[in-house]
């Protein structure tokens, strides 16, 4: 019987996240890494050494690698600003692409980006890796439950001092356009629902080390009439949240607390009819979920995918509406006033 090709697949961007990607291949023999690019050679090299991937081609730009070598997909782990050129330049020529969170940098771009995705008839996804959490998955299987009811409110919290140097410390809007992504994809899934307005203030606090601003709330209204409400910063020193959030769920019946960890509580109306009602402890059910793992279990879905014909949980066209509620945020907090949100 003869063994099904392997899918050849380039890296681009060679900076820390990329390790997650590439400890996730090596559980997948199915895939392998032809290439890995990086505008710093020597950033490539060195994980070319560190994963052994002694056969891969070693480049400063895509276009040379595509060039010289037959290419299936694309990983794109670049920084947010070059996630344009780099998706375009591989679902141009012919390519899968999985790439970094954000999926663009302008929804201009995002829309751009669908569009050649959907000529090239390639699958374009987006590396939202909380999703494939265990414990998101949990969640959201309580959720569906109803046994709190339909949900009314969602807060998060987002309360890290993320000492990142590099590109981060100048980045415009670093937080909504680089963290609060994962937090807003996160809330869609949840509530099940999509965003139709925000009001957000974003700023810079005293001491921040950050060139612009770290910190923001936003009040989202979802279609459904859910809201939705999100305060963070990546300057707040002391007692910080998990990088998943700490979330507090309202339902018609009941309320989810939970630490984007593993601590999750849940309590519902026992009886009522005085000023306050007397409440019971509910247990959460462990769900055995099929496609967890953050990287590992969203990229084994991204590669099943490409053998079976099916789109992934994260596909661009669906998390477009995650980014926009990021540039929603953006341009309430220029402008001042609610956007509207659209895609």
């Amino acid at each position: 019987m003869m063994q099904e090709r392997k899918v050849r697949t380039v890296l681009v961007g060679c900076g820390s996240m990329s390790s997650a990607w590439l400890e996730a291949i090596r559980k997948l023999p199915e895939v392998e890494i032809v290439s890995l690019v990086d505008i710093f050679e020597e950033a490539a090299r060195k994980k070319a050494s560190d994963f052994h991937l002694t056969e891969a081609i070693i480049a400063r730009d895509l276009a040379s690698v595509l060039e010289q070598t037959e290419v299936d997909a694309v990983f794109n782990c670049t920084i947010p600003d070059a996630h344009y050129e780099v998706t375009m330049m591989a679902l141009q020529h012919g390519c899968h692409v999985l790439s970094e969170k954000p999926l663009a940098d302008s929804m201009e771009h995002a829309k751009e980006m669908l569009v050649a995705a959907q000529r090239a008839g390639k699958i374009f996804s987006v590396i939202q890796n909380r999703r494939y959490e265990p414990a998101t998955r949990q969640v959201k299987h309580f959720l569906e439950q109803k046994t709190i009811g339909n949900i009314t409110m969602v807060n998060s919290d987002f309360y890290i001092g993320a000492h990142f140097g590099g590109f981060r410390d100048h980045m415009k809007h670093v937080l909504l356009l680089d963290m609060a992504i994962h937090t807003f994809d996160i809330a869609r899934f949840l509530i099940g629902a999509d965003p139709v307005s925000v009001y957000c203030k974003e700023w810079n606090p005293q001491g921040s080390w950050y060139d612009q601003d770290a910190s923001a709330i936003a009040i989202f209204t979802m279609v459904d009439g859910t809201i939705y409400t999100y305060r963070g910063s990546w300057c707040a020193e002391g007692l910080p949240t998990t990088w998943e959030c700490d979330w507090r769920i309202v339902g018609e019946k009941g309320t989810l607390t939970w630490d984007g960890g593993k601590n999750l509580q849940a309590q519902v109306i026992k009886e009522t009819g005085n000023f306050i009602s007397a409440y019971q402890d509910i247990e959460i059910p462990v769900y055995e979920a099929t496609n967890v793992g953050g990287h590992a279990g969203l990229i084994r879905e991204f590669f099943e995918c490409i053998q079976n014909g099916t789109q992934p949980e994260t596909k661009a066209a669906d998390n477009i509406k995650s980014l926009a509620m990021v540039f929603g945020a953006i341009e309430s907090a220029e402008t001042g006033q609610t956007a509207r949100i659209s895609w």
